[in-house]
């Protein structure tokens, strides 16, 4: 049968391992093990371990982000433990005083079946088997409670010298007496059976705790015995079942389980009831605060009684109803300025028109005025030159400030948009006496753009590396791959001091205010440039180091509108430069070393 997409897709995938599986998989002893299982049976192990990482990870993840749920949890266990803790102690409480009522109940029951047993006749040393199990039956049948539901049990044994001896019997006992009686027991009543002198009873007690073990086998319950000499012959023992205190016990430790669960639940739901009146109100501010910082300021928060949470509630709201008044207030100061800025450079063009006339009037006949007038007359125009530029440039930073600049995209080649470009800085390069290298790809570099933003954006870059390039030359590269394309311009003069990457593109920003500007620059070029960039989609970036010049990166897409993940060009020297650096500097320190 033919494979689905998916299932092929999912077999042809790499097997991508985590970092705690390859971890374990490096353990010597992992593969020794794996090496002896069937391939099947390492899959299943592996598939089942990534799930319980993936639970792990699941609930780490869901504890990490729920307040709720740690103060749930924590409570849960801490209560879950406190009652755990409780419940054993008073178990052992409530075990403790049945035991003890009932060893004290035993005790007076085994003291009146021994003076019982005293009283009968018949106890002096038996001289036959036959006499001793007379004797013992008649005392068991004595002693043994009426009632039909006995409490107790009865047995009579002989001395260790008369069990020993042929036809002697070992019990007379309704129960497995060998397997109930503990050794200690028997051992302590027999010592003081030989210890007694004279036939003087002292009605010492002896008990130890038992299992009352019936005569054809079976399940044992736990009892209490007691065991005292009759006169130097006979030995009487008592067991009592702790039938009854166990049942009350394990009915007591039932109710204890089943309350401390109940307890344990309730306040588990109390915790969760008293925190979400907490969390339920932060979780409300935190997503209000969400979409306060996206730009819907008219977003409010509810608020209900005058507690604490009311009182956050409210200066919440107090606080976004002034953060909207600022907002409004600067956005309308921000509108104002920018019109203002827009009226002005309309209304300055008019006069500056007339103005321009006029000097240009002057300009052409500056020959026949004097020198002094002349060369006025030169500065004029220049000045005059600069501030339309200005005025230029003005209206264009007032377009993109009210977001109506517009994109013209077309196919064109990057190489031939370089060229075209660096026409205006060639001149300023050659009175610097430096030269601008190219280092273009063979094949033309084709992408959507607005070829006039462009090459205002190239322009100057250009004119600023070769104006800061101390009369070095100027670089400028070109590279494009799949998605993107490139260029970067370098110089090799004064560079950029630490910091000083992102004021660069900042308006009226200069990293020397004291130098002077040979080309007449306005401010403004490069926080155009900038604009122009992020109008396609791209980027503009600063390098730079004091001593080593600077690197400035145009990256924008090949196709218009689609997004930019990287650039085919590095921000920085590149790796042939970095080479030659370090080649230069081993040389130069070979021969230093070579001189002295």
């Amino acid at each position: 049968m033919e494979q689905r997409p998916a299932e092929r897709a999912q077999r042809d995938q790499p097997d991508v391992r985590e970092a705690w599986e390859m971890a374990l998989r490096r353990q010597k002893w992992v593969r020794w093990i794996v090496s002896w299982l069937p391939h099947r049976l390492t899959i299943t192990i592996r598939t089942l371990l990534r799930w319980q990482h993936l639970l792990i990870a699941m609930i780490r993840h869901r504890w990490r982000r729920s307040l709720q749920l740690r103060v749930v949890g924590t409570t849960l266990v801490i209560s879950a433990a406190v009652i755990a803790v409780l419940g054993f102690f008073l178990t052992e409480q409530i075990a403790d005083g049945l035991l003890l009522n009932a060893e004290t109940t035993a005790r007076a029951q085994a003291l009146t079946g021994l003076s019982t047993a005293q009283s009968l006749t018949g106890l002096s040393s038996p001289t036959s088997g036959q006499l001793a199990m007379q004797v013992m039956g008649t005392i068991g049948r004595q002693l043994q409670p009426t009632s039909g539901t006995a409490s107790y049990s009865v047995a009579v044994g002989l001395n260790t010298d008369l069990k020993d001896e042929p036809g002697f019997p070992r019990w007379a006992a309704g129960f497995n007496a060998d397997a109930t009686f503990p050794p200690t027991l028997l051992s302590s009543v027999q010592d003081e059976q030989l210890g007694q002198e004279h036939g003087k009873l002292e009605n010492l007690l002896y008990y130890a705790p038992t299992t009352l073990i019936p005569t054809g086998g079976g399940q044992g319950v736990p009892a209490i015995a007691f065991g005292v000499p009759l006169n130097n012959s006979y030995q009487l023992y008592f067991v009592f079942p702790l039938t009854e205190e166990q049942q009350t016990l394990h009915l007591v430790q039932t109710t204890l389980i089943g309350v401390g669960i109940a307890l344990v639940a309730l306040l588990a739901a109390i915790a969760s009831l008293v925190t979400r009146w907490v969390v339920v109100p932060v979780r409300h501010a935190a997503r209000a605060a969400q979409r306060l910082s996206a730009g819907r300021l008219e977003e409010r928060m509810a608020v209900g009684g005058a507690d604490d949470l009311a009182a956050l509630a409210t200066s919440f709201n107090d606080m976004a109803a002034s953060l909207q008044e600022k907002l409004r207030e600067l956005e309308d100061l921000s509108k104002a300025q920018r019109q203002f800025v827009s009226d002005v450079s309309h209304e300055l063009r008019t006069p500056m028109t007339t103005i321009r006339m006029a000097a240009e009037i002057l300009f052409d006949s500056r020959e026949e005025l004097d020198a002094a007038a002349a060369r006025s007359t030169e500065l004029l125009q220049s000045q005059i030159e600069r501030f339309e530029i200005l005025l230029t440039d003005l209206l264009e930073i007032s377009r993109h400030d009210s977001n109506v600049a517009t994109l013209d995209p077309e196919p064109a080649d990057l190489c031939d948009i370089v060229r075209r470009s660096a026409d205006d800085a060639q001149q300023l390069a050659e009175r610097k006496g430096c030269r601008i290298e190219f280092r273009l790809p063979v094949q033309a570099c084709m992408a959507e753009v607005d070829r006039r933003r462009v090459e205002r954006i190239l322009r100057n870059l250009l004119v600023n590396a070769v104006e800061h390039g101390e009369g070095r030359d100027v670089v400028v590269t070109v590279a494009a791959d799949s998605d993107a394309a490139a260029i970067a311009v370098r110089d090799h003069g004064v560079g950029l001091n630490p910091g000083e990457e992102q004021l660069v593109f900042e308006r009226f920003w200069r990293a020397d205010p004291a130098r002077a500007r040979t080309t007449g620059g306005t401010g403004l070029g490069l926080a155009i440039a900038l604009e122009d960039a992020r109008l396609h989609g791209g980027w503009l970036q600063a390098w730079g180091e004091k001593g080593r010049g600077s690197v400035f990166r145009l990256t924008l897409p090949r196709a218009a509108g689609h997004s930019i993940v990287g650039s085919p060009l590095p921000l920085g020297p590149d790796e042939v430069e970095v080479i030659t650096s370090s080649v230069t500097t081993l040389e130069a320190d070979l021969s230093g070393g070579s001189r002295a």
